[in-house]
């Protein structure tokens, strides 16, 4: 991993993720993927009385995907299903201090998993997914200049 292009919240919580394995008997797990990257995310949750009481991660994918896990962890603990479900990639990559371009994806998993943990939650206890509101695009083929994406794995 390019020490250089991440920031030190990047690479403190590459180094030292927050919140990694696997919750008992969770409330919600979300697991989401890119197919191009190969990275992988699953999220566990604990819900208690609405709230968000416990988050796990178990990531498999490059430094910018596991620090987007651990961050996104940490800022749903505590939160309301409400609060949890805003939570928006651009908000777990400013909490990192940035992410580069290419690596934004990253972010946008970590937002999905947690989405996809509620989701799983809402429906075990009988109630209607919630929809995205902005579904992010997937096209992962290519970045702006056109060029092959590659997660530097």
């Amino acid at each position: 991993m390019e020490g250089a292009m991440y920031s030190d919240t990047v690479m403190d919580h590459f180094k030292n993720p927050r919140n990694v394995g696997e919750i008992e008997n969770p409330d919600g797990v979300g697991e989401v993927g890119n197919p191009v990257c190969g990275d992988i995310m699953k999220i566990f949750l604990k819900i208690e009385n609405n709230v968000v009481v416990d988050a796990k991660f178990k990531t498999f994918g490059c430094g910018a995907a596991i620090a987007s896990s651990s961050m996104a962890t940490e800022l749903v603990r505590g939160k309301t299903l409400e609060d949890a479900w805003q939570l928006s990639n651009k908000a777990v990559a400013e909490a990192l201090d940035g992410l580069p371009p290419i690596k934004m994806h990253c972010s946008v998993l970590a937002e999905e998993g947690i989405h996809k943990a509620i989701n799983d939650y809402r429906v075990k206890h009988g109630m209607e997914p919630w929809q995205e509101t902005a579904p992010h695009a997937h096209d992962h083929s290519a970045h702006e200049h056109g060029d092959e994406l590659t997660c530097g794995h």
